[in-house]
Protein backbone atom coordinates (compact mmCIF):
# COMPACT_ATOMS: atom_id res chain seq x y z
CA UNK A 1 0.00 0.00 0.00
CA UNK A 2 1.44 3.34 -1.07
CA UNK A 3 0.53 6.90 -0.20
CA UNK A 4 -1.95 9.24 -1.87
CA UNK A 5 -1.12 12.88 -1.35
CA UNK A 6 -3.84 15.42 -2.07
CA UNK A 7 -2.79 19.00 -2.70
CA UNK A 8 -4.88 22.11 -3.35
CA UNK A 9 -4.27 24.25 -6.41
CA UNK A 10 -5.80 27.33 -4.83
CA UNK A 11 -8.78 29.34 -5.96
CA UNK A 12 -7.32 31.67 -8.55
CA UNK A 13 -4.48 32.22 -11.00
CA UNK A 14 -0.91 30.95 -11.02
CA UNK A 15 0.48 34.20 -9.57
CA UNK A 16 -1.52 33.59 -6.40
CA UNK A 17 -0.46 29.99 -5.90
CA UNK A 18 1.28 29.31 -2.58
CA UNK A 19 5.02 28.81 -2.97
CA UNK A 20 5.07 25.57 -0.99
CA UNK A 21 2.35 24.08 -3.17
CA UNK A 22 4.20 25.07 -6.33
CA UNK A 23 7.46 23.47 -5.15
CA UNK A 24 5.61 20.27 -4.22
CA UNK A 25 4.14 20.11 -7.72
CA UNK A 26 7.56 20.84 -9.29
CA UNK A 27 9.06 17.87 -7.48
CA UNK A 28 6.44 15.42 -8.71
CA UNK A 29 7.08 13.23 -11.74
CA UNK A 30 3.37 12.94 -12.46
CA UNK A 31 0.32 14.84 -11.20
CA UNK A 32 -3.25 13.53 -11.36
CA UNK A 33 -5.82 16.33 -11.48
CA UNK A 34 -9.58 16.07 -11.07
CA UNK A 35 -10.11 18.45 -13.98
CA UNK A 36 -7.99 20.55 -16.31
CA UNK A 37 -10.52 23.37 -16.01
CA UNK A 38 -8.45 25.47 -13.61
CA UNK A 39 -6.45 28.63 -14.38
CA UNK A 40 -3.08 27.41 -13.01
CA UNK A 41 -2.88 24.14 -14.92
CA UNK A 42 -2.03 25.60 -18.33
CA UNK A 43 0.95 27.37 -16.78
CA UNK A 44 2.10 24.19 -15.03
CA UNK A 45 1.78 22.28 -18.28
CA UNK A 46 3.83 24.91 -20.13
CA UNK A 47 6.55 24.46 -17.50
CA UNK A 48 6.76 20.81 -18.46
CA UNK A 49 4.85 19.22 -15.60
CA UNK A 50 3.16 15.95 -16.52
CA UNK A 51 -0.58 16.22 -15.82
CA UNK A 52 -3.23 13.57 -16.20
CA UNK A 53 -6.84 14.62 -15.68
CA UNK A 54 -10.06 12.72 -15.01
CA UNK A 55 -12.15 14.88 -17.33
CA UNK A 56 -13.01 11.86 -19.48
CA UNK A 57 -14.83 10.30 -16.51
CA UNK A 58 -17.21 13.27 -16.38
CA UNK A 59 -18.27 12.49 -19.94
CA UNK A 60 -19.09 8.84 -19.09
CA UNK A 61 -21.66 9.48 -16.39
CA UNK A 62 -24.90 11.37 -16.07
CA UNK A 63 -24.43 12.29 -12.41
CA UNK A 64 -21.63 13.62 -10.23
CA UNK A 65 -21.89 10.84 -7.64
CA UNK A 66 -20.81 8.18 -10.14
CA UNK A 67 -18.01 10.46 -11.38
CA UNK A 68 -16.58 10.96 -7.90
CA UNK A 69 -16.84 7.26 -7.11
CA UNK A 70 -14.90 6.29 -10.23
CA UNK A 71 -12.20 8.91 -9.68
CA UNK A 72 -11.73 7.67 -6.12
CA UNK A 73 -11.62 4.02 -7.16
CA UNK A 74 -9.07 4.84 -9.87
CA UNK A 75 -6.82 6.69 -7.44
CA UNK A 76 -6.96 3.79 -4.98
CA UNK A 77 -6.02 1.32 -7.73
CA UNK A 78 -3.12 3.54 -8.83
CA UNK A 79 -1.85 3.75 -5.24
CA UNK A 80 -1.37 -0.02 -5.21
CA UNK A 81 1.46 0.45 -7.70
CA UNK A 82 2.92 3.88 -6.93
CA UNK A 83 2.74 6.93 -4.72
CA UNK A 84 0.05 9.23 -6.12
CA UNK A 85 -0.08 13.03 -6.13
CA UNK A 86 -3.64 14.20 -6.68
CA UNK A 87 -4.32 17.92 -7.24
CA UNK A 88 -7.75 19.51 -6.79
CA UNK A 89 -9.04 23.08 -7.17
CA UNK A 90 -9.09 25.26 -4.06
CA UNK A 91 -8.40 23.53 -0.75
CA UNK A 92 -8.71 19.71 -0.54
CA UNK A 93 -11.04 19.88 2.45
CA UNK A 94 -13.47 22.45 1.09
CA UNK A 95 -16.22 21.22 -1.27
CA UNK A 96 -14.19 18.27 -2.59
CA UNK A 97 -16.25 15.09 -2.59
CA UNK A 98 -13.46 12.89 -3.96
CA UNK A 99 -11.28 13.88 -1.02
CA UNK A 100 -14.01 12.94 1.43
CA UNK A 101 -14.27 9.54 -0.26
CA UNK A 102 -10.50 9.12 0.01
CA UNK A 103 -10.70 9.98 3.71
CA UNK A 104 -13.29 7.21 4.12
CA UNK A 105 -10.91 4.78 2.39
CA UNK A 106 -8.08 5.91 4.68
CA UNK A 107 -10.25 5.36 7.77
CA UNK A 108 -11.05 1.84 6.55
CA UNK A 109 -7.32 1.16 6.22
CA UNK A 110 -7.45 0.81 2.42
CA UNK A 111 -4.91 3.59 1.72
CA UNK A 112 -2.47 5.94 3.38
CA UNK A 113 -3.62 9.52 2.82
CA UNK A 114 -1.78 12.82 3.20
CA UNK A 115 -3.58 16.14 2.73
CA UNK A 116 -1.62 19.32 2.06
CA UNK A 117 -2.40 23.02 1.59
CA UNK A 118 -3.99 25.22 -0.96
CA UNK A 119 -6.10 28.32 -0.63
CA UNK A 120 -9.84 27.59 -0.63
CA UNK A 121 -12.23 29.62 -2.71
CA UNK A 122 -13.87 30.90 0.49
CA UNK A 123 -11.26 33.56 1.29
CA UNK A 124 -11.49 35.38 -2.07
CA UNK A 125 -15.28 34.95 -1.99
CA UNK A 126 -15.52 36.70 1.36
CA UNK A 127 -13.22 39.39 0.04
CA UNK A 128 -15.17 39.87 -3.16
CA UNK A 129 -18.50 40.08 -1.35
CA UNK A 130 -17.05 42.01 1.60
CA UNK A 131 -18.82 39.89 4.19
CA UNK A 132 -17.58 38.67 7.56
CA UNK A 133 -18.18 34.91 8.07
CA UNK A 134 -18.42 35.40 11.83
CA UNK A 135 -21.93 36.74 11.17
CA UNK A 136 -22.84 33.18 10.24
CA UNK A 137 -22.68 31.49 6.85
CA UNK A 138 -23.55 28.23 5.15
CA UNK A 139 -21.62 26.48 2.41
CA UNK A 140 -23.98 24.29 0.39
CA UNK A 141 -23.42 21.86 -2.47
CA UNK A 142 -25.44 22.98 -5.48
CA UNK A 143 -25.61 19.42 -6.78
CA UNK A 144 -27.14 18.08 -3.59
CA UNK A 145 -29.10 20.67 -1.65
CA UNK A 146 -32.67 20.84 -0.42
CA UNK A 147 -34.98 23.45 1.01
CA UNK A 148 -34.41 22.01 4.48
CA UNK A 149 -30.69 22.87 4.34
CA UNK A 150 -31.28 26.60 4.10
CA UNK A 151 -30.96 29.02 7.02
CA UNK A 152 -32.41 32.24 5.66
CA UNK A 153 -30.79 34.36 8.38
CA UNK A 154 -27.22 33.51 7.36
CA UNK A 155 -24.97 34.28 4.42
CA UNK A 156 -25.36 31.35 2.03
CA UNK A 157 -22.68 30.29 -0.45
CA UNK A 158 -23.64 27.64 -2.97
CA UNK A 159 -20.73 25.91 -4.68
CA UNK A 160 -20.67 23.23 -7.38
CA UNK A 161 -22.87 25.28 -9.71
CA UNK A 162 -21.25 24.37 -13.01
CA UNK A 163 -23.72 25.27 -15.73
CA UNK A 164 -27.19 26.55 -16.57
CA UNK A 165 -28.83 23.24 -15.65
CA UNK A 166 -27.32 23.15 -12.15
CA UNK A 167 -28.13 26.85 -11.73
CA UNK A 168 -31.74 26.08 -12.63
CA UNK A 169 -31.93 23.33 -10.01
CA UNK A 170 -30.50 25.69 -7.39
CA UNK A 171 -32.96 28.40 -8.41
CA UNK A 172 -35.98 26.10 -8.03
CA UNK A 173 -34.82 25.00 -4.60
CA UNK A 174 -34.25 28.57 -3.42
CA UNK A 175 -37.63 29.68 -4.75
CA UNK A 176 -39.30 27.27 -2.34
CA UNK A 177 -38.26 29.69 0.42
CA UNK A 178 -37.35 33.04 -1.11
CA UNK A 179 -39.55 35.34 -3.16
CA UNK A 180 -38.97 35.19 -6.92
CA UNK A 181 -37.35 38.64 -7.13
CA UNK A 182 -34.98 38.16 -4.17
CA UNK A 183 -31.55 39.44 -5.20
CA UNK A 184 -28.71 36.91 -5.39
CA UNK A 185 -25.15 37.36 -6.59
CA UNK A 186 -23.27 35.19 -9.07
CA UNK A 187 -19.56 35.24 -8.17
CA UNK A 188 -17.17 34.04 -10.86
CA UNK A 189 -13.40 33.53 -10.52
CA UNK A 190 -13.23 35.28 -7.15
CA UNK A 191 -9.78 36.65 -6.31
CA UNK A 192 -8.48 36.49 -9.88
CA UNK A 193 -8.11 39.16 -12.55
CA UNK A 194 -11.24 37.73 -14.15
CA UNK A 195 -13.32 38.16 -11.00
CA UNK A 196 -16.91 39.10 -11.74
CA UNK A 197 -19.92 39.73 -9.53
CA UNK A 198 -23.37 39.82 -11.10
CA UNK A 199 -26.46 40.49 -8.99
CA UNK A 200 -29.76 39.28 -10.43
CA UNK A 201 -33.31 38.54 -9.25
CA UNK A 202 -33.58 34.92 -8.20
CA UNK A 203 -35.88 34.00 -11.08
CA UNK A 204 -33.15 35.06 -13.54
CA UNK A 205 -30.40 33.00 -11.93
CA UNK A 206 -30.23 30.42 -14.73
CA UNK A 207 -30.37 33.12 -17.43
CA UNK A 208 -26.77 34.17 -16.68
CA UNK A 209 -24.53 32.73 -19.42
CA UNK A 210 -21.20 33.04 -17.57
CA UNK A 211 -21.77 30.21 -15.12
CA UNK A 212 -18.86 27.75 -14.99
CA UNK A 213 -16.88 25.63 -12.53
CA UNK A 214 -15.46 28.80 -10.92
CA UNK A 215 -18.96 30.04 -10.07
CA UNK A 216 -20.41 30.40 -6.59
CA UNK A 217 -23.92 31.64 -5.86
CA UNK A 218 -24.31 34.04 -2.94
CA UNK A 219 -27.66 34.45 -1.19
CA UNK A 220 -27.62 37.27 1.39
CA UNK A 221 -29.42 36.89 4.73
CA UNK A 222 -33.00 38.13 4.87
CA UNK A 223 -33.18 41.72 6.06
CA UNK A 224 -36.60 41.66 7.74
CA UNK A 225 -39.13 39.22 9.16
CA UNK A 226 -41.54 39.48 6.22
CA UNK A 227 -38.93 37.93 3.92
CA UNK A 228 -38.58 34.87 6.17
CA UNK A 229 -42.20 33.80 6.64
CA UNK A 230 -41.35 30.42 5.14
CA UNK A 231 -38.69 29.78 7.78
CA UNK A 232 -39.61 27.76 10.88
CA UNK A 233 -37.72 30.05 13.24
CA UNK A 234 -39.83 33.02 12.18
CA UNK A 235 -43.02 31.53 13.63
CA UNK A 236 -41.16 30.58 16.79
CA UNK A 237 -39.92 34.15 17.21
CA UNK A 238 -43.40 35.55 16.60
CA UNK A 239 -44.94 33.30 19.25
CA UNK A 240 -42.14 34.10 21.73
CA UNK A 241 -42.74 37.82 21.12
CA UNK A 242 -46.50 37.48 21.62
CA UNK A 243 -45.96 35.77 24.97
CA UNK A 244 -43.03 37.99 25.95
CA UNK A 245 -43.01 41.01 28.29
CA UNK A 246 -44.13 43.44 25.56
CA UNK A 247 -46.41 40.97 23.82
CA UNK A 248 -50.14 40.38 23.59
CA UNK A 249 -52.16 40.27 26.85
CA UNK A 250 -54.36 37.47 25.50
CA UNK A 251 -51.43 35.27 24.46
CA UNK A 252 -49.59 35.97 27.71
CA UNK A 253 -52.44 34.63 29.87
CA UNK A 254 -53.00 31.38 27.97
CA UNK A 255 -52.26 28.00 29.50
CA UNK A 256 -52.28 24.44 28.20
CA UNK A 257 -55.76 24.05 29.72
CA UNK A 258 -57.21 27.28 28.30
CA UNK A 259 -56.03 26.41 24.78
CA UNK A 260 -57.59 22.92 24.65
CA UNK A 261 -60.88 24.07 23.13
CA UNK A 262 -59.08 26.11 20.46
CA UNK A 263 -56.85 23.19 19.51
CA UNK A 264 -59.89 20.96 19.03
CA UNK A 265 -61.69 23.65 17.06
CA UNK A 266 -58.74 24.19 14.71
CA UNK A 267 -58.43 20.45 14.04
CA UNK A 268 -62.12 20.29 13.16
CA UNK A 269 -61.78 23.25 10.81
CA UNK A 270 -58.87 21.54 9.07
CA UNK A 271 -60.94 18.37 8.67
CA UNK A 272 -63.69 20.46 7.11
CA UNK A 273 -61.17 21.87 4.62
CA UNK A 274 -60.08 18.31 3.76
CA UNK A 275 -63.69 17.31 3.17
CA UNK A 276 -64.14 20.35 0.95
CA UNK A 277 -60.96 19.39 -0.97
CA UNK A 278 -59.91 23.03 -0.62
CA UNK A 279 -56.11 23.22 -0.75
CA UNK A 280 -55.98 26.92 0.12
CA UNK A 281 -58.21 26.37 3.15
CA UNK A 282 -56.03 23.44 4.19
CA UNK A 283 -52.96 25.69 4.13
CA UNK A 284 -54.70 28.22 6.35
CA UNK A 285 -56.17 25.68 8.75
CA UNK A 286 -52.94 23.69 9.05
CA UNK A 287 -51.30 27.00 9.93
CA UNK A 288 -53.84 27.44 12.72
CA UNK A 289 -53.10 23.91 13.98
CA UNK A 290 -49.38 24.66 13.85
CA UNK A 291 -50.00 27.85 15.78
CA UNK A 292 -51.52 25.79 18.58
CA UNK A 293 -48.52 23.44 18.59
CA UNK A 294 -46.08 26.35 18.83
CA UNK A 295 -48.15 28.08 21.51
CA UNK A 296 -48.14 24.96 23.69
CA UNK A 297 -44.40 24.51 23.10
CA UNK A 298 -43.75 28.16 24.04
CA UNK A 299 -45.82 27.76 27.21
CA UNK A 300 -43.73 24.69 28.05
CA UNK A 301 -40.55 26.69 27.47
CA UNK A 302 -41.82 29.65 29.50
CA UNK A 303 -42.61 27.31 32.38
CA UNK A 304 -39.21 25.65 32.10
CA UNK A 305 -40.57 22.18 31.33
CA UNK A 306 -39.94 21.58 27.61
CA UNK A 307 -39.21 23.31 24.29
CA UNK A 308 -40.19 22.82 20.67
CA UNK A 309 -36.89 20.95 20.22
CA UNK A 310 -38.06 18.40 22.79
CA UNK A 311 -41.28 17.98 20.82
CA UNK A 312 -39.36 17.50 17.56
CA UNK A 313 -36.92 15.05 19.15
CA UNK A 314 -39.74 13.02 20.70
CA UNK A 315 -41.73 12.56 17.51
CA UNK A 316 -38.61 11.98 15.38
CA UNK A 317 -37.37 9.26 17.71
CA UNK A 318 -40.81 7.67 17.82
CA UNK A 319 -41.18 7.63 14.03
CA UNK A 320 -37.80 5.92 13.60
CA UNK A 321 -38.39 3.53 16.50
CA UNK A 322 -41.83 2.48 15.28
CA UNK A 323 -40.81 2.06 11.64
CA UNK A 324 -38.12 -0.63 11.89
CA UNK A 325 -39.21 -1.89 8.46
CA UNK A 326 -37.94 1.43 7.03
CA UNK A 327 -35.08 2.41 9.37
CA UNK A 328 -34.08 -1.07 10.56
CA UNK A 329 -34.11 -4.73 9.58
CA UNK A 330 -37.75 -5.64 10.30
CA UNK A 331 -40.12 -6.77 7.55
CA UNK A 332 -43.58 -5.35 6.81
CA UNK A 333 -45.02 -6.28 3.45
CA UNK A 334 -48.35 -4.49 3.77
CA UNK A 335 -50.23 -1.92 5.83
CA UNK A 336 -51.63 -4.56 8.21
CA UNK A 337 -48.13 -5.75 9.04
CA UNK A 338 -47.08 -2.14 9.68
CA UNK A 339 -49.95 -1.68 12.13
CA UNK A 340 -49.10 -4.97 13.87
CA UNK A 341 -45.46 -3.90 14.25
CA UNK A 342 -46.53 -0.49 15.51
CA UNK A 343 -48.82 -1.93 18.20
CA UNK A 344 -46.23 -4.48 19.32
CA UNK A 345 -43.57 -1.78 19.68
CA UNK A 346 -46.06 0.47 21.46
CA UNK A 347 -46.88 -2.26 24.00
CA UNK A 348 -43.19 -2.89 24.57
CA UNK A 349 -42.60 0.83 25.14
CA UNK A 350 -45.43 1.09 27.66
CA UNK A 351 -44.03 -1.87 29.58
CA UNK A 352 -47.14 -2.22 31.83
CA UNK A 353 -48.67 -5.59 31.00
CA UNK A 354 -51.14 -5.31 33.90
CA UNK A 355 -52.71 -2.07 32.67
CA UNK A 356 -56.14 -2.17 31.04
CA UNK A 357 -56.12 -2.13 27.26
CA UNK A 358 -58.42 0.88 27.61
CA UNK A 359 -56.13 2.88 29.88
CA UNK A 360 -55.08 5.48 27.29
CA UNK A 361 -58.15 5.36 25.02
CA UNK A 362 -60.25 7.91 26.90
CA UNK A 363 -60.77 11.29 25.22
CA UNK A 364 -62.15 13.97 27.50
CA UNK A 365 -63.19 16.20 24.61
CA UNK A 366 -65.24 13.60 22.70
CA UNK A 367 -67.52 10.85 23.99
CA UNK A 368 -67.93 9.55 20.44
CA UNK A 369 -64.17 9.22 19.97
CA UNK A 370 -63.80 7.58 23.38
CA UNK A 371 -66.44 4.98 22.47
CA UNK A 372 -64.69 4.33 19.17
CA UNK A 373 -61.30 3.97 20.91
CA UNK A 374 -62.69 1.61 23.58
CA UNK A 375 -64.21 -0.66 20.95
CA UNK A 376 -61.08 -0.63 18.82
CA UNK A 377 -58.80 -1.54 21.73
CA UNK A 378 -61.16 -4.29 22.94
CA UNK A 379 -61.32 -5.71 19.40
CA UNK A 380 -57.53 -6.06 19.35
CA UNK A 381 -57.74 -8.68 22.11
CA UNK A 382 -60.66 -10.53 20.49
CA UNK A 383 -63.62 -8.89 22.27
CA UNK A 384 -65.62 -8.10 19.15
CA UNK A 385 -68.43 -9.27 16.91
CA UNK A 386 -67.47 -11.52 14.02
CA UNK A 387 -69.48 -9.57 11.44
CA UNK A 388 -71.10 -6.18 11.00
CA UNK A 389 -74.51 -7.89 10.93
CA UNK A 390 -74.02 -8.84 14.58
CA UNK A 391 -73.37 -5.20 15.48
CA UNK A 392 -76.48 -4.13 13.58
CA UNK A 393 -78.55 -6.77 15.41
CA UNK A 394 -77.20 -5.42 18.70
CA UNK A 395 -78.29 -1.92 17.67
CA UNK A 396 -81.83 -3.18 16.98
CA UNK A 397 -81.86 -4.80 20.41
CA UNK A 398 -80.69 -1.62 22.13
CA UNK A 399 -83.16 0.48 20.15
CA UNK A 400 -86.03 -1.72 21.30
CA UNK A 401 -84.86 -1.38 24.90
CA UNK A 402 -84.69 2.39 24.55
CA UNK A 403 -88.20 2.67 23.10
CA UNK A 404 -89.47 0.50 25.93
CA UNK A 405 -87.94 2.87 28.46
CA UNK A 406 -89.62 5.79 26.72
CA UNK A 407 -92.96 4.21 27.65
CA UNK A 408 -92.23 2.80 31.08
CA UNK A 409 -88.91 4.18 32.36
CA UNK A 410 -87.69 7.38 33.96
CA UNK A 411 -85.09 9.96 32.95
CA UNK A 412 -82.22 7.89 34.35
CA UNK A 413 -83.12 4.63 32.57
CA UNK A 414 -83.90 6.48 29.34
CA UNK A 415 -80.50 8.18 29.44
CA UNK A 416 -78.82 4.84 30.10
CA UNK A 417 -80.51 3.11 27.16
CA UNK A 418 -79.92 6.07 24.84
CA UNK A 419 -76.22 5.79 25.65
CA UNK A 420 -76.33 2.12 24.65
CA UNK A 421 -77.94 3.10 21.33
CA UNK A 422 -75.19 5.60 20.59
CA UNK A 423 -72.53 3.10 21.62
CA UNK A 424 -73.85 0.46 19.20
CA UNK A 425 -74.04 3.06 16.42
CA UNK A 426 -70.36 3.83 17.01
CA UNK A 427 -69.64 0.10 16.79
CA UNK A 428 -71.44 -0.13 13.44
CA UNK A 429 -69.38 2.83 12.19
CA UNK A 430 -66.19 1.06 13.24
CA UNK A 431 -67.12 -2.10 11.32
CA UNK A 432 -67.54 -0.06 8.17
CA UNK A 433 -64.33 1.94 8.85
CA UNK A 434 -66.24 5.19 9.33
CA UNK A 435 -65.29 7.83 11.89
CA UNK A 436 -68.31 8.65 14.09
CA UNK A 437 -66.64 11.95 15.00
CA UNK A 438 -66.34 12.92 11.34
CA UNK A 439 -69.86 11.70 10.66
CA UNK A 440 -71.20 14.07 13.31
CA UNK A 441 -69.06 16.89 11.95
CA UNK A 442 -70.62 16.31 8.52
CA UNK A 443 -74.11 16.16 9.99
CA UNK A 444 -73.62 19.38 11.96
CA UNK A 445 -72.15 21.20 8.97
CA UNK A 446 -74.96 19.98 6.73
CA UNK A 447 -77.61 21.05 9.23
CA UNK A 448 -76.03 24.51 9.64
CA UNK A 449 -75.75 24.95 5.86
CA UNK A 450 -79.35 23.99 5.19
CA UNK A 451 -80.74 25.92 8.14
CA UNK A 452 -78.97 29.06 6.92
CA UNK A 453 -80.93 28.63 3.68
CA UNK A 454 -84.15 28.39 5.69
CA UNK A 455 -83.16 31.57 7.55
CA UNK A 456 -82.45 33.40 4.29
CA UNK A 457 -85.82 32.34 2.89
CA UNK A 458 -87.59 33.60 6.00
CA UNK A 459 -85.64 36.87 5.89
CA UNK A 460 -86.45 37.35 2.19
CA UNK A 461 -90.18 36.99 2.96
CA UNK A 462 -90.12 39.89 5.40
CA UNK A 463 -91.86 37.72 7.99
CA UNK A 464 -90.81 36.11 11.26
CA UNK A 465 -90.24 32.40 11.89
CA UNK A 466 -93.41 32.33 13.94
CA UNK A 467 -95.43 33.30 10.86
CA UNK A 468 -94.57 30.00 9.14
CA UNK A 469 -95.88 26.52 9.79
CA UNK A 470 -93.45 23.63 10.22
CA UNK A 471 -94.49 22.29 6.81
CA UNK A 472 -93.61 25.62 5.20
CA UNK A 473 -90.24 25.74 6.91
CA UNK A 474 -89.66 22.13 5.90
CA UNK A 475 -90.31 23.12 2.31
CA UNK A 476 -87.45 25.63 2.54
CA UNK A 477 -85.31 22.82 3.98
CA UNK A 478 -86.14 20.57 1.04
CA UNK A 479 -85.23 23.41 -1.35
CA UNK A 480 -81.80 23.54 0.30
CA UNK A 481 -81.39 19.79 -0.27
CA UNK A 482 -82.30 20.17 -3.95
CA UNK A 483 -79.84 23.04 -4.39
CA UNK A 484 -77.05 20.92 -2.89
CA UNK A 485 -77.86 18.09 -5.27
CA UNK A 486 -77.98 20.44 -8.25
CA UNK A 487 -81.66 19.78 -8.94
Amino acid sequence: MRNITVIGLGAAEFEQMQLGVYRKLQAATKIYVRTMDHPVLNVLQQEGMMLQSFDAIYEKHGGFEAVYDEITDTLIELSEQEDVLYAVPGHPLVAEKTVQLLIDAHNRGDIQLTIEGGQSFLDPIFGALRIDPIEGFQLLDGTNMSMDDINMRQHILIAQVYDTFSASEVKLTLMEKYRDDYLVTIVTAAGSSAEKLTTVPLHELDHEVEINNLTTIYVPPVSDRAEAYRDWTTLRQIIATLRGPNGCPWDQKQTHESLKKYFLEEVHEFLAAVDAEDDFAMIEELGDVLLQVFLHAQIGEDNGYFTIEDVLASISEKMIRRHPHVFGDAQADDADAVVANWEAIKREEKGDIDASVLHDAYRETSSLQTAYNYQKEAAKVGFDWDEAADAIAKFNEEWAEFTAELEHGDATTRMDELGDVFFTLVNIARFFKLSPEEAMLHANEKFARRFKHVESCVAASGKAFSDFTLDELDAFWNDAKKIEKGL
